[in-house]
């Protein structure tokens, strides 16, 4: 096992192709080890040179219910009236306080993808 700090593209590049191919070794043994400490250092490596942000606190919302196969009605029994769930996801009227605990909860969206600014 030859394992080193990932400094670089072209380190990354050597870390992902080296992972691929022993990806599927069996546990508790060195490649296993090896794959384990590769995918830790990568993600590292993605993390600071990848970060991924947060997604938009309405699209969030559109996507979980597209997920829970709910309509505007259902999601009017969380937020209030169905002309107030149209307009918050037409993005005419922002999300309350109350709205955003409610749809945190019903939806299991993070509270912090709510409350960006949209």
């Amino acid at each position: 096992m030859d394992v080193k700090a990932i400094k670089s593209e072209k380190d990354y590049n050597q870390a992902l192709t080296r992972l691929n191919a022993i990806f599927h070794a069996k546990v508790d043994t060195p490649e296993g080890d090896e794959a384990e400490v590769l995918s830790i250092l990568i993600e590292k490596y993605e993390d600071e040179h990848y970060p991924i942000g947060m997604p938009d606190p309405i699209e969030a919302i559109k996507f979980r219910m597209e997920q829970m196969g709910m309509k505007q009605k259902d999601l009017a029994e969380v937020v209030g009236f169905t002309s107030r769930v149209s307009e918050i996801l037409n993005k005419k009227r922002k999300l309350t306080l109350n709205m955003i605990r409610k749809l945190s909860s019903t939806l299991q969206i993070p509270t912090e993808v709510l409350v960006q600014d949209y």
